[in-house]
């Protein structure tokens, strides 16, 4: 994504609308490019991991901070709440990573952003943001259905399908009720979906920017996704985490 907005001097879709009237746009771009492409060199590295989440946690809060004001200036545009929504999955992703890998140290202001009180409000905001994702896939059924490949029967009801699946997902997330696999059923349908409808788009039309944008950004939204699944814990798992606490005290 980061290569992608310095090549086209623009911001990744996924931020957009970014109006043409920003003083330095293209400059702003070209940062916000950079960010993306650093901030993923430095995730692969485990000396530089802390860093790149230190940055990229207040990168994503920022554009996420930006989206809300769509909100109250339209807030029955479905379209407006898709794009916060998966802002926000996006957002959970990123805090995922900034509480397993920022070491901050104990006694810290930021200690508290690294709690399991705090992971799990993030699991939350995921949860929440996947009622308008999947919603989006009713409310423009049409458009949905489109991007289904034409060799699968009954467009449409794939469309219906994965929209309200979609929003299980959130709501057992929400709710607890088999969090863990509602959160990784919700990653699987993001990978599919990058396979099946972006991967092909990509595979047509190699020179064109708006595949690769849908794929990179539909591949890092299943990779939120997968995050937010790895960071719920089982019952069990946490009261055998909680036991052996008190065992080594």
């Amino acid at each position: 994504m980061g290569v992608l907005a310095l090549i086209y001097r623009d911001f990744a879709l996924v931020w957009q609308p970014v109006p043409a009237w920003v003083p330095g746009r293209i400059v702003l771009a070209y940062c916000a490019g950079l960010i993306m492409l650093l901030g993923g060199i430095g995730l692969l590295f485990e000396a530089t991991a802390a860093w790149s989440v230190r940055v990229l946690l207040p990168y994503l809060t920022i554009w996420f901070l930006l989206k809300v004001p769509a909100i109250v200036v339209a807030p029955r545009v479905e379209a407006v709440w898709l794009g916060l929504g998966e802002l926000a999955v996006l957002l959970s992703g990123g805090y995922v990573l900034f509480a397993k890998l920022s070491q901050v140290r104990e006694g810290s202001p930021l200690a508290r952003l690294t709690s399991s009180r705090s992971i799990r409000a993030a699991q939350k905001v995921f949860a929440i943001s996947l009622i308008p994702i999947g919603l989006s896939h009713i409310v423009y059924v049409k458009e949905a259905a489109e991007l289904v490949p034409p060799w699968l029967l009954f467009r449409p009801a794939w469309a219906y399908l994965t929209g309200v699946g979609q929003m299980a997902c959130g709501l057992g997330v929400l709710f607890s009720v088999f969090p863990k696999l509602a959160a990784t059923i919700e990653a699987g349908m993001i990978g599919i979906f990058t396979a099946l409808v972006w991967a092909p788009a990509v595979a047509a039309a190699p020179r064109t920017r708006l595949p690769w944008t849908a794929f990179f950004i539909s591949w890092v939204i299943g990779s939120a996704a997968w995050l937010v699944a790895q960071s719920i814990e089982l019952k069990g798992q946490a009261s055998l985490k909680s036991s052996g606490a008190s065992e080594s005290r």
